[in-house]
């Protein structure tokens, strides 16, 4: 069970890690980062697991994967939203941040619920509404990659293995 932290749309990058905390790619350190300038509180009473919750266009603005790395040092264990900046969402993959677009969930879920993903059924348990919302499935070759911890990280297996990345 996580605990949901509800922004709304059009949150981009520069508010999820501000630019001045770019000068390090280290996951940890941009968390300690994440939102502070939305949201003050998220980084005091966060915990390890709770989940963001955004409108249209999560992650929009700059290309950089700064942001995903700063949600995933925060502990954030996935974005829901109604949708994604193309590159936010391609970054957060390419590093294992687990994110799923449901119109549903982002409209539904509201600060402070506590909710449960189910990808096995593509689907998300809203346990304080009693609600349940549809999650686009991710192909299965990107639930590989997240899965592994990202792309590099797949990437890794695969040689590891002796073959290459299916």
């Amino acid at each position: 069970m996580a605990r949901a932290w509800k922004y709304g749309d059009n949150v981009d990058t520069d508010v999820i890690i501000p630019a001045r905390y770019l000068v390090t790619g280290d996951p940890a350190a941009l968390g300690r980062h994440c939102l502070e300038n939305l949201d003050p509180q998220f980084l005091q009473e966060k915990t390890d697991g709770d989940v963001l919750v955004g409108g249209r266009n999560f992650g929009c603005g700059s290309s950089r994967e700064h942001a995903p790395l700063a949600i995933k040092g925060a502990g954030v264990s996935c974005v829901i939203a109604e949708s994604f900046a193309r590159i936010f969402f391609r970054n957060a993959i390419n590093i294992g941040l687990r994110v799923y677009e449901s119109p549903a969930a982002a409209r539904g879920i509201q600060m402070g619920d506590e909710i449960e993903v189910d990808e096995a059924q593509s689907a998300i348990l809203n346990r304080t509404r009693g609600e349940r919302y549809e999650i686009v499935p991710l192909p299965p070759f990107v639930q590989e990659i997240v899965a592994a911890g990202g792309l590099m990280a797949k990437l890794r297996q695969e040689l590891a293995r002796g073959g290459a990345a299916s």
